[in-house]
Formats: C-alpha cells, structure tokens, sequence
C-alpha cells in the first residue's frame, strides 16, 4: 500500500507546468527528473514484488521440495533487503531534493503529495526491514520441521516422533480375542502333525 501512495503521488501531483506558457511539465522535486523517476519505479517493483511473494506465502504448504522452499525463503530474504536499501536510497534521494526545491506556485500545489511520497517511503524502509527479518528468522528455521511439514508432526519440537494410528488397518494384540473352546485344543503342540484323509 505504502508503495501505491508513493508512484501514485509522484505520478499524479508531482509533475508540473514550470510556468502557464510551457506545456512542458517538470518535477517537482528541484526540477530533477531522476527523483520522480526513481520513486516511480522503486514503488512499482515494491508493488509487484509483494504480489508475487503474497502468492508464494499462500502456496508456500504445497511445495514438497525442501529446496525449493530454501530457495523461497532465501529469495524472500534477498529481495526484502535489497528493497529495504532501495527504499532508503529513495527517501534520502526524495527528502534531499525537496529540501533544495524552490518554493513557487506550480510547486505550491504539488508539495503535499511530494511529502506524503517521502513520508510514505519512510514508512516503507521500516516495513522492508521488518519484512527481512521475518524471513531472516524464516530462514534460520532451516531444517525445522514445523516450517516444512504442519500436520505430520506434534507442535511440541520435544515431543517423540507419533507412531502408526490406531485404527488404521494395523491392530494391536489387545484386539484378539481367545478363540472359543480353548479346553479342547492343545496349547503346545509337539511339532507338525499331518492331517488323517
């Protein structure tokens, strides 16, 4: 969402006419088409990249290979921090051209949305370290089977490893009865005895 504001004002309020007889639009941030450009294409990426990462956290169960959920998580962590840098990159880059911007008309009415753009990539340098060190600790999880496998395994890591179910086509001996008439039959038979025909 943070990303959506930031292109969003940019694109919508930050450019604007230098004066009422050039067409020409400029941006507002000192006139340098660099700072406009960079939030824009800094909150694109933040907002496909969510996207994509809110898919592979919903389909994140069905990966049955612990390689490519390594690879998952590892890719998540990568790119949290690399945004996280980027986003950084861009509040300073965005504050400090605001900060040598010259007060004028055309600025005037661009100058809320220019600081909403470099509040909201504040907030988006927190929410991008705070997304990396989720994944961060996702990822020293490692081998942990609760990351890997929800329902095989008790909650408890202590806990020893389940054995087969009841019920399940293997039975226990508490489940045999004796057969009937055991008075007749003998209980320890002498070896094999070969049926009379």
């Amino acid at each position: 969402i943070f990303s959506i504001v930031v292109f969003g004002s940019i694109v919508n309020e930050c450019y604007v006419n230098k004066d009422s007889q050039s067409p020409e639009l400029l941006c507002i941030f000192n006139e340098n088409e660099s700072a406009c450009s960079y939030g824009i294409a800094i909150g694109i990426i933040a907002f496909f990249g969510c996207i994509f990462f809110f898919v592979v956290d919903l389909y994140f169960q069905q990966i049955s290979s612990v390689k490519d959920r390594k690879r998952a998580v590892l890719l998540d962590l990568g790119f949290s921090g690399f945004l996280s840098f980027l986003w950084f990159v861009a509040f300073c880059f965005l504050a400090n051209q605001w900060q040598r911007t010259m007060m004028g008309k055309g600025v005037s009415q661009g100058a809320d949305a220019a600081r909403a753009a470099i509040t909201f990539s504040f907030f988006s340098v927190i929410v991008w370290v705070a997304l990396a060190v989720k994944a961060l600790q996702r990822y020293r999880l490692g081998t942990d089977m609760s990351l890997f496998a929800t329902d095989q395994f008790a909650t408890d890591p202590n806990a020893p490893y389940p054995g087969y179910p009841t019920g399940s086509g293997i039975e226990s001996t508490e489940t045999y009865q004796s057969p009937p008439f055991t008075e007749t039959l003998d209980t320890n038979p002498k070896g094999y005895q070969v049926p009379a025909y």
